[in-house]
């Protein structure tokens, strides 16, 4: 049997603890190393030291790790990267009972001699930062739910009714309706005229409109009772909350179409097969692409369930072998995003049908439950299966093919 020379290295903050292993044997000392190109030199020339290439085992700790990531990608240092739980997991089967920085690299190194992993090709480069750009998207979209939610609690000391104005108090044309008139004196202090003309000032809003906007402003602004003056703190707050909205609204769009641009370089092929697949929008494509990378990176749609957290959880003990709820381990974020999917598969099912809707519904007629969450699940299941093999073939989703394909 082949030797085989293992570095697992322990990631903190600002420094990594490094052990060595040969044939499950412990190879000296382990050593610290400083987390920056110092550091990593010092690790390159006890790499370089051995005849067989040794291999790196460390855990994805977010952030931390990123660097010593770069390095080994830079250096072609062949590496495994762990996913924290899984790593716990194969770490605590040896019934390990001190937790220490040198036990723990220990520990990693040793995985790879017990259990060992599949190693897989680092993902190129610009999958990181389509995922930076991902995650960036997502907390801003936190930030303008934040910020709605601020102003909707301003608006209810100056002017509640004009939250009423519109079918939905959202949006650009809502936004800058309530910076014109963020509390009822500023409607009562002006004449129609000049109220209308204030109005058609704001793109998307046309004379006609402008003019019965006027007249249920009016109406509003009469009804309304605020407590706080035109004059107050408030109403500044509320114009901040505004210009935050704008702000936040149009840096999400330079960002999906930033991703967009990177995910055509990257991967165009795919983002093309996910348009295909109804209820998929460009947004939820472009998103899909950064979050899952590239599909041909699996074997089996089951290590793609994994990789999201929607596989199933296992108890067993003695004669008691029970099934658990999704794991959800791996990735938060695409798993949101395809669950919503299923969601936004639902809503256009009656001109864009898909195999995916049926099952659902058919699950759903027969379901006796009120909740439909583990139907959804399972359409995840579905869809994650149906993405795998439209990459796989490279085709563009078909409703015809789909639905006389059994394992879909």
């Amino acid at each position: 049997m082949e030797s085989q020379i293992i570095f697992g290295i322990d990631v903190s903050s600002k420094s990594s603890t490094v052990c060595v292993v040969n044939d499950r044997i412990k190879q000296g000392e382990s050593f610290r190393i400083s987390n920056d190109s110092f550091g990593y030199q010092k690790l390159y020339e006890q790499l370089n030291q051995y005849l067989i290439t040794p291999l790196v085992v460390f855990e994805a700790t977010g952030v931390y790790s990123l660097s010593l990531q770069a390095f080994l990608e830079d250096y072609h240092i062949k590496y495994l990267k762990l996913n924290p739980l899984k790593a716990k997991k194969l770490m605590d089967n040896n019934l390990r009972h001190n937790k220490t920085d040198k036990v723990d690299a220990y520990r990693l190194a040793l995985i790879q001699f017990n259990a060992p992993q599949k190693l897989r090709d680092p993902q190129p480069r610009e999958y990181h930062e389509l995922q930076n750009a991902s995650r960036y998207y997502e907390e801003l979209t936190r930030s303008i739910v934040t910020t709605k939610n601020q102003l909707h609690r301003n608006l209810q000391s100056t002017f509640p009714q004009i939250e009423e104005i519109l079918s939905h108090p959202s949006g650009r044309i809502y936004w800058a309706l309530v910076s014109l008139f963020p509390h009822a004196g500023y409607v009562l202090e002006k004449n129609e005229t000049q109220v209308t003309q204030m109005l058609n000032s704001i793109s998307g809003i046309g004379q006609q409109r402008a003019r019965y906007l006027t007249t249920r402003l009016y109406a509003f602004a009469i009804e309304a009772y605020p407590y706080d003056s035109k004059d107050s703190i408030i109403v500044r707050a509320i114009q901040r909350n505004i210009s935050n909205l704008f702000s936040l609204q149009q840096e999400r769009d330079y960002v999906i179409n930033y991703m967009e641009k990177l995910a055509k370089a990257v991967n165009a092929r795919a983002l093309s097969i996910y348009l295909s697949i109804p209820g998929v929008a460009r947004i939820t494509a472009v998103r899909l692409v950064a979050e899952l990378g590239d599909l041909r990176r699996f074997s089996t749609s089951a290590q793609i369930d994994a990789f999201v957290g929607i596989d199933p959880g296992r108890y067993q003990s003695g004669e008691k072998d029970s099934s658990l709820g999704i794991t959800k381990h791996g990735n938060h974020i695409a798993r949101k995003i395809l669950y919503r999917v299923i969601i936004q598969m639902e809503t256009v099912k009656a001109t864009q049908p898909c195999h995916i809707t049926d099952y659902y519904d058919k699950k759903k007629r027969s379901s006796n439950s009120q909740g439909y969450k583990k139907i959804a699940i399972a359409s995840v299941h579905k869809l994650i299966r149906t993405m795998f093999a439209l990459i796989k073939h490279d085709q563009l989703y078909d409703y015809n093919i789909a639905t006389k394909n059994k394992r879909l």
